[in-house]
């Protein structure tokens, strides 16, 4: 079997040692005689997986004790819709930060449940950049201000979050656990688990506790997340095989040193990339260099047909997932967490050679 380096925005790759040790537990976990995947959500077992994944990222992240943490399911997707129906109340304003398509997709599901005011707009800019705090037009008394902390088809990232009143509300589903930041301005966090956590089909969400009691006595049961807190993520069968791979990703973020070390890496990652990209005027790097992601590094080429080729070989060159989003085209590069630092040094290699082929 040839593994690929795996450039693919998500679901997007897994640290090495972690799928190891995922295959030799597979059949039979702690000695159960059986797989995660069989045993009860409600067992003994299965709780103490969940706890370390909970306690897991609570370390690494340096979650407060008054936030809950959940695994819950649905993406986030469903988040969009979640976090205005248990935090936007009758009257309030939520305000939204639009840096690209998948702010936009928050946005859509919030007007469907009360007033929302675009406190900022990126496309006179094509989304191409993270604005900064002072152009952003906030609503007094918002019940909340929404960004998105990284795009991933823009491959946009913010530096620094702004400062607000308002609790923050984040989706960070493609740069979660990828650099320190602090929890406590952020009354709710949001991720989809595909890109630095484990596979789809979980989604981590951090919610500082009292504002859980925001949410309607008339909403839908499964919808409340003072639902999933008061048995935690455990009101219905929770993907007790991506939990399992959670805590295995928190276990090996651990064992890396830890958050600032795997920060490090990262941005030295991502600096290789852009330092190739800027390199050469054959290269065309989309977002703005303060605003550059170190998670999804997007470019451009000559022509759509370079482009096509540049993938197609990079593809049989065992670099795969190099193809920019359908929405928009071109190239994107996504750095997670488990790619390695030898897959960026193959890409750009690969880039210098194709260059000179091409050029």
């Amino acid at each position: 079997m040839a593994r690929v380096f795996n450039f693919g925005a998500g679901p997007a790759a897994l640290p090495l040692p972690v799928l190891e040790k995922a295959k030799a537990e597979l059949l039979d976990y702690g000695g159960s005689g059986m797989s995660i995947m069989e045993m009860s959500h409600r067992s003994k077992t299965f709780n103490a997986v969940m706890q370390d994944a909970m306690s897991g990222v609570r370390k690494i992240l340096n979650v407060p004790a008054d936030y809950e943490i959940l695994f819950l399911q649905g993406g986030a997707s469903l988040q969009f819709a979640m976090a205005p129906l248990n935090l936007l109340g009758a009257g309030q304003t939520a305000d939204y930060v639009h840096t690209g398509s998948w702010a936009e997709k928050a946005i859509k599901e919030a007007r469907l449940v009360g007033a929302v005011n675009v406190a900022w707009d990126g496309k006179p800019d094509k989304y191409m950049r993270i604005p900064a705090e002072r152009e952003l037009k906030l609503t007094p008394n918002a019940a909340y201000v929404h960004i998105t902390s990284n795009e991933t088809i823009g491959g946009i990232e913010y530096k620094t979050f702004p400062k607000t009143q308002a609790p923050l509300v984040a989706d960070m589903s493609s740069d979660i656990m990828s650099h320190a930041f602090d929890v406590k301005p952020f009354g709710l966090i949001y991720a989809g688990a595909q890109k630095n956590l484990g596979p789809s089909g979980v989604v981590l969400v951090l919610i500082r506790k009292d504002l859980a009691e925001r949410a309607p006595a008339s909403l839908s049961t499964m919808l409340k997340y003072k639902t999933h807190m008061a048995e935690p993520s455990l009101y219905n069968t929770p993907n007790t095989w991506g939990i399992y791979l959670v805590k295995l990703v928190a276990e090996w973020v651990e064992s890396l040193g830890g958050l600032a070390k795997l920060q490090a890496l990262n941005e030295e990652k991502a600096a290789l990339l852009y330092k190739t990209l800027d390199g050469s005027a054959y290269w065309k790097p989309c977002a703005q260099k303060d605003s550059r992601s170190i998670m999804n590094v997007t470019w451009r080429m000559g022509s759509e047909a370079l482009e096509e080729k540049f993938v197609k070989e990079a593809t049989a060159a065992g670099l795969g997932g190099l193809k920019g989003h359908r929405s928009v085209g071109g190239l994107r590069a996504s750095i997670y967490n488990a790619v390695p630092k030898a897959a960026v040094e193959a890409l750009v290699s690969f880039m210098n050679e194709f260059e000179k082929k091409n050029g």
